[in-house]
Order: structure tokens, then sequence, then C-alpha cells
């Protein structure tokens, strides 16, 4: 598939039914949406919309991200799945960010934010990724973390212990979304954490779009 036409089906799937009265062009709103989500600032994709001759405030931006609800896509089938857990700061607090990511294809699977770890809240997490996707057949790739793998364990999954080789994309997808959470705190300011959660999974429909 080239890019021009992932590009299209991306901004197809990019549902704007919560969208009433609207003085903004559709085209423009999901535009504005998928560049903010590619990388660019809140502050230059309304740049971005006075070009076209509309002007539009950050937060207005940032709202049809988040009511766009925007997800991976469910039913995928990995061979492998690299699974961690980081620390990222939003607000200057401290959260848990619980990823899945199939290392042959980059893509993003699930993520899901929490306010701190322990084995209850992987054993969750897992029981989450199971509810969306094909995954009994996969190998899990762990680094390390006891909760992870006894969650594994409780969900009967295969793992396995790997610090580097697959396990280096799932560790690029992180350091991505570090940056971003860092770079444009705008979007996270004064925002709950449930709001953060809907962005980070916005952000990885995003990303499973474009990488």
């Amino acid at each position: 598939m080239s890019k021009n036409a992932r590009l299209n089906g991306y901004l197809d799937e990019i549902d704007l039914e919560f969208v009433e009265r609207e003085a903004t062009p559709r085209l423009l709103m999901k535009l504005s949406i998928q560049l903010h989500l590619a990388g660019l600032s809140l502050s230059n994709t309304v740049s971005i919309l006075e070009i076209f001759g509309v002007e539009r405030a950050r937060s207005t931006v940032h709202n049809w991200v988040h009511k766009a609800e925007l997800q991976p896509r469910s039913g995928q089938n990995p061979d492998h799945v690299a699974v961690d857990e980081t620390v990222i700061r939003l607000n200057d607090e401290q959260y848990w960010l619980y990823a899945a990511v199939d290392p042959e294809t980059n893509d993003l699977l699930y993520t899901k934010l929490e306010p701190t770890t322990n084995r209850v809240i992987a054993h969750a997490f897992f029981a989450e990724l199971r509810e969306k996707h094909d995954v009994e057949d996969a190998v899990f790739l762990i680094d390390g973390s006891h909760s992870l793998k006894d969650a594994c364990r409780r969900h009967s999954l295969d793992f396995r212990y790997e610090k580097h080789g697959n396990r280096n994309n799932v560790e690029r997808v992180f350091r991505e979304i570090k940056r971003r959470t860092i770079s444009f705190s705008n979007c996270f300011s004064n925002a709950k954490a449930e709001t953060a959660n809907d962005w980070l999974q916005s952000f990885a429909f995003a990303w499973n779009q474009l990488i």
C-alpha cells in the first residue's frame, strides 16, 4: 500500500460523529487531528488552520482529538508481543504506562495508564489485551518485570526474557511517547489521568497508521 493511500485511509477512519454544529470544515478537523497526533504541537496545528483562514484555539483542537475516541484496531493476531511498563510524568505527577507492541510491525496493540504498578494491575492489563487481540498463541517478550511475568503465568501465556533484540522496538515506542509528553506538555496541562489515557490511545492509533 502506498503512503498516500495509507494516509487517506487514516483520515477516513477518523470518526467525527461527535460534531453537532461546527463551522470548521470536517476535512480540516480531520487534518488537524492527524497533524497533532503525528507530532505537530497544538500551537503549530492551529497555525496550519490559519493558513486555510480558520482560527481556532489550541483547546479546541485538543478537544477534537479527545472526542474522536481513536484507539488501535482490535482483532490482531501477532506471533510475538513485547510488553513493558515505564514511568511517565504528567502535570508533575508520576504515572505508569503499560504498553504491548507487535515487534514485527511496530504496531502498538494496547496502552493503559495507571497511577502505580503491581501484580493486580499487570493482570488486568493482560486480561484487557486478550479481549482486544488474539494473543493466546503469541510469545510474550518480557524485560525482567516480576509483575509482568506473574501475569503471563496467571494467563497461561508463553513468555521469555529478552532484554534486547525484538524488545528494541517497544523501547523505541516508549521513547517516542516520552518525547511527546515532555515536548507537548500543554496537551496534559491540568488534564485528568483519564484524558491523558485517551490521548495515549489516540496516539497509538496514529502511530500504527504512520510508522
